[in-house]
This record gives structure tokens, sequence and C-alpha cells, in this order.
């Protein structure tokens, strides 16, 4: 979470004096439970309402409510989403009342929480000064509430309420197995004892509950043996389709779950980059890393633009993840971001924020498809706009040719696709956020001919008859027409290695397919 220098961090002890801990130890369970509950939903409160002012959020909703250092997760959930649905009327009444003033302005967040819990949730108790503030300004809370409703010309509060609402998208639970920790039958098994559970058709190691399913606090969730991920999500990193053994880079990890199913899918056997350039993301990113149990999951905290392609420690890597960010339009009703101030504030697509997006997007594209052994590249967005998708991968199709790779098609099966703005598009996937729940957009670019880029480039350089423009073509026919290296240069040798190594290699590729 991102602080100013100048406000501490609310803790559940920062206000309570000598009385107030035996006042809290007289509290019920239920009672303590609230009270700290409404400290942490502060901080992630804080944390998601800063993120959403820069337009960067540090996580969604869910995930800053769920990690690790969350106790109560199911109550601290609860509160955050409810203040944020009535976040517009709490400040309209604290600032009728004249209350968020001196020292409770540092504390905005904790405010909220306690004013909603004084006007539309449960009892709050007289412990710490916060609640014993706030208790004293009851009455005129109540009045400005009053006096909005009559502002707005409703006659109930659920009236008020629902003058800001966005409906909510109902879809299945989706959990995904993390195949590090335990096999998709034992999870099947095992989530299979209190609900109804089944395997998803596109997904190998994906499962499906009924709608609202709640497994935040089962045993399988909390000790990573399950992530609770969407399917749109569990496709992007199925899509990559990295091999055990590989090295891969995921260009933009946080907060990780599709860098820990890169490591599922490779069996915790090769070695994944995981690169992310903000620091309180990382912190999230190691969280969950440390969580999927992956050993192979080397974390970066850099810009992926920043890495050298033709750096000797990533010379060898041969897939690429680039999930980079994006407007999140696709996931707005799952990552909740609907119940966030800017959402509310925009009736207009923001046209300079998805320039820029698109900007960035199209470079980092760009630079992920130049490092030279890559293979296979990924390119995913949660947007379902066209100038963050189809736009992207179109600007970069010369560039991508150029470099040998071509538009291949992730799951075949899938009926949604592209949309028809280009030729090649049907390539392209998408979900519908209507029809699927959520809004993805997924692209893969293979090499055309798939040959190692290590074999290419020494046969290249050791065809003194082959020209730069026509190696490509020479490579397909190089069993008829090779120049082989004088046998005593270390030239000879790195050609021969090669040679020994490609039946091998084409015998892999043609059993993928």
């Amino acid at each position: 979470m991102v602080r100013d220098k100048k406000m501490k961090p609310v803790r559940a002890t920062s206000t309570l004096g000598p009385v107030d801990k035996l006042e809290i130890k007289r509290l019920s369970n239920a009672e303590r439970s609230a009270y700290f509950s409404r400290r942490e939903a502060a901080k992630v409160l804080r944390s998601v309402l800063e993120g959403d002012a820069r337009r960067r959020a540090v996580g969604s909703i869910k995930s800053l409510v769920f990690r690790p250092s969350i106790r109560n997760k199911k109550g601290t959930f609860a509160l955050v989403c409810q203040t944020l649905k009535h976040l517009v009327i709490i400040k309209d009444v604290l600032e009728a009342s004249s209350i968020l003033k001196g020292k409770w302005k540092r504390q905005a967040e904790l405010i909220y929480i306690i004013t909603y819990d004084i006007l539309f949730g449960q009892a709050v108790s007289l412990v710490g000064d916060a609640e014993k503030f706030l208790m004293q300004w009851k009455d005129d809370l109540q009045l400005a509430l009053a006096r909005l409703l009559v502002k707005e010309k409703v006659k109930t509060v659920e009236d008020l309420v629902n003058l800001y609402q966005i409906p909510e998208v109902s879809k299945p639970r989706y959990v995904r197995v993390n195949t590090l920790k335990i096999d998709v039958d034992s999870a099947l098994l095992e989530l299979g004892r209190q609900n109804m559970v089944q395997k998803d058709d596109v997904v190998p190691d994906l499962l499906i509950l009924p709608p609202a399913t709640d497994l935040h606090n089962h045993p399988l969730v909390m000790n990573g043996s399950v992530f609770l991920q969407g399917k749109a999500s569990s496709m992007v990193a199925t899509a990559l389709d990295p091999k055990p053994g590989w090295e891969v880079l995921d260009a933009c990890s946080a907060p990780g779950n599709k860098t820990a199913h890169l490591a599922a899918l490779m069996r915790g056997k090769g070695k994944i980059i995981a690169c992310e350039l903000n620091k309180e993301r990382v912190k999230r990113l190691k969280e969950t890393i440390k969580l999927s149990g992956a050993s192979n999951i080397k974390v970066l905290n850099g810009d992926f633009l920043n890495i050298n392609p033709k750096d000797p420690s990533v010379s060898t890597i041969r897939a690429i993840l680039l999930d980079p960010s994006c407007s999140g339009s696709g996931t707005v009703s799952v990552r909740l971001d609907n119940l966030l101030p800017s959402y509310a504030a925009a009736d207009v697509k923001d046209t300079e924020r998805l320039n820029k997006l698109a900007a960035f997007q199209k470079k980092a594209l760009a630079h992920a498809l130049s490092f030279p052994a890559a293979e296979r590249v990924v390119y995913s967005t949660c947007s379902i706009h066209q100038i963050e998708n189809e736009d992207v991968i179109e600007s970069v199709l010369p560039l991508a040719a150029s470099y040998g790779f071509q538009l291949a098609t992730p799951f075949p099966q899938w009926q949604r696709r592209g949309l028809p703005v280009f030729q090649g598009s049907q390539h392209l996937l998408r979900t519908d956020p209507a029809e699927d729940g959520e809004g993805f957009f997924i692209a893969l670019f293979t090499k055309e001919d798939n040959i190692n880029h290590f074999e290419k480039q020494a046969i290249c350089n050791t065809s003194e008859a082959l020209s730069r423009d026509n190696c490509s073509d020479r490579l397909l026919d190089r069993k008829k027409r090779c120049v082989i290296p004088y046998v005593g240069t270390r030239l000879f040798q790195i050609w021969l290695h090669a040679k020994q190594d490609w039946p091998q290699k084409k015998q892999k590729h043609f059993q993928s397919k």
C-alpha cells in the first residue's frame, strides 16, 4: 500500500489507551472482530482510493483484501465493498455535518468506515477514539442523511443507494488448481465434499462451482493448493503453453496469478523471470509466489522496457507473457471497479487515457517480439476496447513478421474471436463480459518455422552464399543448400550441435501440435 510520508498507517492498537484495552477484552467475539475489521478495512480502503486517484491501482479490491496479512477477510471485504457503495452518500453527509477536520481528516478512510457502520451497518461499540468521536455526532449524521433524502427526492435510504448502483454480473466461481501442490482430481474430490464442482472444458486445470460460492477461508485456498482465478485470466498462461525446462519471461507480473500458473504448467522446471515495476505490487507478487510453492521464479523489480534483449541473462528466453497495464474495462464488475469514485465520475470513455495506454502497450509488445530466442509471445488485456486490443496487434504485424513471428490461434474451439478490422484478426481471442462474465483479449505470436534461434543464427552466419534478404527462405531448404563451416573452428562446433539437436526439437514440435 502506498502511503503519504506524513500519514502514519492506521493500526488496530494506534488509538488504544490502557482503559481501551480492557474494554476490548470485555467485548464479545463479534464486537471484537468488527472493531479490528474496521481498522483492516481502512487500510485497504486507503490503498484502493489512492490507487484510483492516480489511475494506477496497486491491486484489485479482492486481491488487497485476500492477501495473507488480512486476518478477517470476509468481514473486511464486506465492509470495504459496502463503504464504497455508500461512499458518495457518506461524503455528502460528512461534508454537511462539517465533521471531517483536523486529525480526523488524516484518518479519512477510518472515518468513512465507521460512518457507514453508524448509518447503515451494525451498532458501533464505544471503543477507540474514532468510534467515540463519531458517536458524539450520530444525531448530526442522521439529520444530514435525512436532508439528503429530501434533496434527492427519495423516500428511503435504499432508494438513495439505488441511485448509485450498477447491476452486478452473475457468473460461476472458477478455481484454478495449482498442480504444483495438488492434482486436479484430488482438488475436485475435496471441493466436492461441500459444493457442486465440475471440470472446465477449455482450461484443463480449471474447476467450476456455483456463483457466489465462498471459498476464501477454504483450506485449499489458504494453503495455495487452488487459486480463485477467473476463466479468461486462466486462459492466458495456457495459451502461452510453456514447456518444462524452458526459460520464460512474465513482463508485467503482479499480482502473480498468471506467473504462478506458468510455473505450474512448467511443472516447476526451468526458469521464470517475473518482472514488475511497482514496488508495492512486487510485495503482492512475492506473496502469491510464496503461496503457490513455485521455486523456479525469479522476481525482478524493474521496468520490462529497460531489459536489453541482447543481454546474456535473457538471451535464452523462449516464451514471453505480456499482460500490460490496461483500462480494465472488461473486468469492471469482477474487480469491483464500478464501486470506485473514478468510475462513477466517468460517463464517457477517457480517450486521452486510452491513447496513452495504447502507446505503452504497442511499445511493450514491440519490445517483447525483439527477444532473439523467443518462440512464443502472448499479449493479453482485460479490456474491451479495440484501441488496446486489435489496433495494438495490427500496428506491430510488420515488425513481428520481420522477426519471423506470425499470429497463431489459441483455443481454436473458442467461438468469440477478434473484431474483423484487419486480415488475420480471426486468430485473436476475445471473451465477452455479458456472456463470459469478464472481457479479456488474447493474441498469440509464434515463430513461422519454429527454428531454434541459435541454430538459425549459426547457419546464417556461416552461409556466405546466403544474402541477408533471403536467409529465412533458404533456411527452409537447409538440408539441400547449407555451407558447412571449417571443421577446426568454434563455429563448426556450434553448427554441429545445432544439427544434432534439430531432429529432437522437430519431433517435439510436431508432437505438441
